[in-house]
């Protein structure tokens, strides 16, 4: 929901109840007043025909229809409420009324003084529909007021986030922002913003060069490590003791060199430093993967199963993160599969699946995917080829799941593009 949505649903919530709440004292408020008035009116009525009796000797006569009577019995004195029928209007018309006794040439008698209250509430009516009009055209006026001011007022902040929208930290150049904008609070976001991405660009450059340096400078001694202990390897006087050292040395410089760029590789994907996407045959990846791990696929027997729906279009994907993503999703299949296994790939234009058969694993399936997640701590596996699979499908939007079929016991790992 949009601010400018949040805010004006509470101003009408609070605008609607004080609506309400003021109607209906109004409305009662001025009952209450018309009906002191008209109070007024019959005492000063019961006062004027009082010092007319006084005057003349004589009661009034009932030429008034209902709203004057004379009767010889006794009535209650106070002011009261009563209704008659109007053959005018057809219903039972309200009165208020007031009755008083008072001696003439005839005796004592009872006048009763009333006073219609139907142009009262006829008035009443109207008063309240004229006012009940005005408010609304007042509310409706405001709303359009504020939708109106409130685009004008946010149209900086709308440039803001268009340029948060389109930043890209790989160029390194800080956010083109206004200096200066009417509102003082969206000239103080633009400078804080200015001044941060100016400091994101420099760590990111920063963060970037070490990489890239700590890639180069890493690798090279020991791949200098590799070739060193494989001369060693190769020399013939060497003890058989001596020999088992260096070829226990040469094996942890090869699970050293292959942690190195899994991490390289994580910390490039992580700062989005694979831009150039094209077009790929996603098929064409998988079994150009398979051929080059066909040997491993050997070695356990297993029977590949391949399942491609047709009219399968190009993934868009750098093609070094397509290679990384399907390799070591096939080899986490081929690795935890047993000998003669199956190990099947199902890809569609909506999910690449793969599947291997296997034993069912111990632990949270979600946490296979953290960094060093070992399945079989006695790998020589660095532990990071799901996470580094998880993170290409972050990059591009994707996500990666894992399910296990115990009937079968068939372990599927699914990207949803």
């Amino acid at each position: 929901m949009k601010l400018l949505s949040s805010t004006n649903r509470y101003y009408l919530l609070l605008a609607a109840l004080v609506f309400a709440v003021g109607s209906v004292v109004f409305y009662y408020s001025m009952g209450w007043a018309l009906r002191v008035e008209v109070d007024e009116q019959l005492v000063n009525h019961r006062t004027a025909t009082l010092n007319l009796i006084r005057r003349t000797g004589q009661l009034p006569t009932n030429s008034l229809g209902n709203e004057l009577a004379v009767t010889p019995g006794p009535l209650p004195t106070q002011l009261r409420d009563t209704t008659f029928f109007d053959p005018v209007e057809q219903e039972q018309v309200p009165y208020r009324q007031l009755s008083f006794a008072v001696s003439s040439s005839q005796g004592a008698q009872w006048v009763t003084l009333r006073k219609s209250l139907l142009e009262t509430e006829d008035m009443l009516g109207v008063v309240l529909a004229v006012m009940l009009t005005v408010l609304s055209l007042l509310l409706l006026s405001l709303g359009v007021l504020n939708r109106w001011l409130a685009h004008r007022i946010w149209h900086p902040f709308q440039l803001t986030l268009e340029a948060l929208r389109h930043y890209n930290l790989q160029h390194q150049q800080p956010l083109a922002l206004a200096a200066a904008t009417p509102i003082d609070e969206f000239t103080e976001l633009n400078q804080a913003l200015t001044q941060m991405s100016t400091r994101l660009a420099a760590d990111y450059q920063s963060l970037k060069d070490f990489t890239e340096n700590a890639a180069h400078e890493i690798q090279t001694p020991l791949a200098i490590m590799q070739v060193k202990l494989e001369q060693l390897l190769q020399t013939e006087e060497l003890p058989l003791a001596t020999s088992q050292l260096i070829g226990d040395l040469y094996g942890a410089t090869m699970r050293l060199s292959r942690l190195h760029q899994a991490l390289a590789l994580l910390t490039k994907i992580e700062n989005r430093q694979f831009p150039g996407a094209v077009p790929l045959a996603l098929d064409k990846v998988v079994e150009n993967k398979l051929h080059l791990l066909q040997d491993f696929v050997d070695n356990k027997e297993l029977r590949v199963e391949r399942v491609v729906a047709p009219g399968q279009p190009p993934l868009h994907m750098h093609p070094a993160l397509a290679e990384s993503m399907v390799g070591n999703l096939l080899q986490n299949a081929i690795k935890h599969n047993h000998r003669g296994g199956t190990l099947s790939w199902i890809l569609t234009p909506d999910y690449l699946a793969i599947s291997n058969t296997g034993p069912a694993l111990v632990g949270e399936p979600s946490r296979f995917f953290e960094r060093f997640r070992k399945l079989n701590a006695t790998s020589d596996s660095p532990g990071l080829g799901l996470s580094i699979v998880q993170q290409i499908c972050r990059y591009y939007g994707y996500t990666v799941s894992y399910s296990f079929a115990a009937a079968d016991s068939l372990h599927t790992l699914r990207v949803q593009f």
